[in-house]
């Protein structure tokens, strides 16, 4: 499909939330299309993938997207600076991208839909049966959230392997990369190492915790600018 009717697509997700569902709202982006976003063939290469499917205004794409990662578990002293660092880009209109599954990652996602600004989610699976939370269903109305997926219908659920497309995904399609915290060795920091070999930018808080990221590279985020 090389051509999109927005109209049409808003009208279908707007007529299914009786249901919870995502419903016939699913749009799809193959390669080649008009919409398909550089990025993934840029850094995914041959991983890139084949479909998209979509949820939400494609408008949302065209801007400039913030990442945002954090291990399952965070560091005490850097749980509050996460806090006020998603209310800044919420203030100031920034639009994150993310899958927003680790409980550090949830919160902020519930911060965020209290803004304004476009917001991207990437559930590290398919979105053609997905249920549709009421929390999203206000925000994907207003076309200021935006579903995407590169599973097959198939993936209904989330695993190990799934979670890790999903987050080279959501870092190919980002302009920029916020780490809150990576577990030494863990695979949120191996998906530091690949970003920073991408020539991406990448960014974290200060914090004796996050001295693996610094050491890779990794710097720290101005949070007064």
């Amino acid at each position: 499909m090389s051509c999109i009717n927005l109209a049409a697509q808003r009208n279908d997700y707007q007529a299914d939330f009786s249901k919870g569902k995502a419903g016939m709202g699913i749009q799809y982006i193959n390669q080649g299309d008009l919409h398909y976003p550089a990025g993934l063939r840029n850094y995914l290469a041959e991983h890139a993938p084949e479909r998209i499917a979509v949820l939400g205004s494609l408008d949302i794409l065209k801007e400039k997207k913030m990442a945002f990662f954090c291990s399952s578990k965070c560091p005490g002293d850097l749980i509050i600076k996460t806090y006020d660092l998603a209310k800044k880009w919420r203030d100031d209109g920034v639009t994150v991208i993310g899958g927003f599954h680790s409980p550090m990652e949830q919160e902020c996602l519930n911060i965020l839909l209290r803004g304004k600004q476009p917001v991207i989610l990437c559930p590290a699976r398919s979105i053609e049966t997905m249920r549709l939370k009421t929390e999203h269903r206000t925000p994907l109305a207003e076309s200021r959230l935006l579903f995407l997926s590169p599973f097959p219908s198939r993936e209904k659920r989330m695993t190990a392997e799934t979670a890790l497309i999903r987050n080279r995904f959501v870092a190919a399609l980002a302009d920029k990369i916020f780490v809150a915290s990576a577990a030494p060795g863990g695979k949120t920091e191996m998906l530091c190492r690949e970003i920073l070999s991408w020539g991406k930018p990448v960014a974290t808080l200060e914090s004796p915790a996050n001295g693996n990221l610094t050491a890779l590279g990794v710097r720290l985020l101005n949070t007064k600018a």
